[in-house]
């Protein structure tokens, strides 16, 4: 169990796109954001969710802190790594049904002499399953303040190690750690595949 860093779970969305909370959608009769729980949980100590509407998870007994800046994924790091007391957080989103505990003990792993560590997949960055350190936190603060909200425009900032696709694929046993819920159709498409995989 890594004491070091913080797991932060954001929990924000408005589900605008899908309606119903994505969070607690059943993906083999689990709510989604159990999922996620239960693998940050497996390796780490200490577990937040940032986010309003606390009452949604009062029934988890973790700590639930509302947005210092509201209305983006940025927002929700920054007071992840705000509120949080070890010098790292790995951040992950509610809505990560096939989340990978290797790759996320994977990606902690490396995380010495670095300020982000970020997997890769098609070139692009995971900014949203990837640790971030407390240095990250001025940076954050100063893209709020300019109202940039794109992650990984602080990154040039900061130490970065990317992670790239290859060096994770043995990692991620379904090949869909990254794949998230955004709206019915996507939710409707991951139910006729788990019923396929059967």
């Amino acid at each position: 169990m890594k004491d070091d860093v913080t797991g932060v779970i954001l929990v924000g969305g408005k589900s605008s796109r899908m309606g119903p909370d994505k969070a607690f959608l059943p993906i083999g009769g689990v709510p989604i954001f159990e999922k996620v729980l239960e693998v940050l949980k497996r390796h780490l100590e200490k577990v937040i969710l940032i986010g309003d509407r606390p009452e949604r998870f009062t029934r988890y007994g973790l700590p639930v802190y509302p947005d210092l800046h509201t209305g983006s994924a940025l927002g929700g790091l920054y007071t992840g790594l705000h509120v949080s007391e070890t010098p790292y957080i790995f951040a992950a989103p509610c809505d990560l049904p096939f989340a990978s505990a290797d790759l996320l003990q994977y990606v902690i792993s490396l995380r010495e002499g670095y300020d982000v560590v970020v997997p890769m997949t098609g070139g692009d960055p995971e900014p949203l399953f990837a640790l971030y350190s407390k240095d990250c936190l001025n940076p954050m603060r100063e893209l709020l303040a300019a109202g940039n909200f794109r992650i990984f425009d602080f990154y040039p900032r900061v130490r970065v190690r990317r992670v790239p696709e290859s060096e994770l694929r043995h990692l991620d046993g379904t090949g869909k750690a990254f794949r998230n819920v955004n709206t019915p159709e996507e939710y409707e498409r991951l139910l006729r595949e788990e019923k396929n995989d059967r």
